[in-house]
């Protein structure tokens, strides 16, 4: 008895060692499932590609894009070294897609994220207290969404002059409310859980509560919900781009390049739609692949 007594380390928790061992084993099987849906890989390798071609091709095609060179304009593709031609003012197009392709990329990455985080707060602050403060948040979430997401940037952006930050806290300021109701639901399942009542007999706060708790055992809604808050927000900006609300120019973005290009579609100048046009649609589609391939790696059932 006194020799299987001596043989156990002082202060050790006992489970410890399985946990650790249990760990590793679930972030394996989270990354074999998401490895294994082909097109959340492709979504992956698309988008390293886009931000490659965005962000580093300047470095090895530099070109003008702040003066413009109308004796240049609309030159079609492959005329004059212009791989992809040139635009309606004259710049290359080759060029022109990667600085347009840093702006949607910026401002739809920053305005997601954004919004996803303030959604997630609002959302376990609301599902985590419940009663009357649960009913009144939900209340101004509910009337936010009775109003056309588009309808709200159309008006804001005609009154604000848009610039780059601008538009970020724009489509974040509509965006939040998915993630917010999507938290909210996990925030009502766990707060009932063990843990947290243990938490609160031990004189935990709230915002212990939400924020040592609730928020990280809902962290794979969260990064999933994520993937598609991006993937739209990148979409608002094409919208408002291609109504005329977008960065002024030198500045450019996809939106703003296919609105540009619709001018010329009756000329043939198919260079100034399909570029950017199919830009918009790789990302959103790699953005939305990735999503699915991490609600598949998140999903308990699977990774059993």
């Amino acid at each position: 008895m006194s020799t299987a007594t001596a043989d156990v380390t002082p202060g050790a928790a006992p489970g410890n060692e399985a946990a650790a061992q249990a760990t590793p084993s679930l972030a394996r099987r989270t990354l074999r499932v998401f490895t294994g849906n082909k097109l959340a890989l492709t979504g992956v390798v698309v988008l390293l590609l886009l931000l490659a071609f965005s962000y580093l091709g300047p470095l090895l095609h530099p070109t003008e894009q702040v003066h413009t060179d109308l004796s240049q304009a609309n030159l079609a593709p492959g005329g004059s070294g212009h791989l992809l031609g040139t635009t309606d003012l004259g710049y290359d197009m080759v060029g022109r897609l990667m600085v347009a392709g840093q702006t949607s990329l910026e401002i739809g990455l920053a305005a997601g994220l954004l919004a996803t985080l303030f959604g997630t707060v609002y959302g376990a602050v609301a599902g985590y207290f419940g009663g009357w403060v649960d009913a009144a948040m939900m209340r101004i979430t509910d009337a936010a969404l009775a109003i056309p997401a588009m309808f709200l940037l159309v008006v804001v952006a005609a009154i604000i002059t848009p610039s780059k930050g601008v538009l970020i806290v724009i489509i974040a300021s509509v965006a939040w409310l998915s993630p917010a109701r999507l938290v909210r639901g996990e925030a009502l399942s766990l707060r009932d859980r063990e843990y947290v009542q243990a938490m609160r007999m031990m004189g935990g706060g709230g915002a212990r509560a939400v924020f040592k708790h609730i928020v990280p055992n809902a962290i794979g809604t969260v990064i999933v919900n994520c993937t598609f808050q991006i993937a739209d927000a990148i979409l608002y900006v094409s919208y408002l781009a291609f109504l005329g609300l977008s960065i002024p120019p030198p500045s450019a973005d996809w939106g703003s390049m296919l609105s540009a290009g619709i001018t010329y579609t009756q000329n043939g100048y198919w260079w100034l739609i399909f570029p950017p046009g199919i830009a918009i649609v790789l990302v959103v589609a790699a953005f939305n692949f990735i999503g699915d391939g991490l609600r598949d790696a998140f999903e308990v059932r699977l990774r059993k």
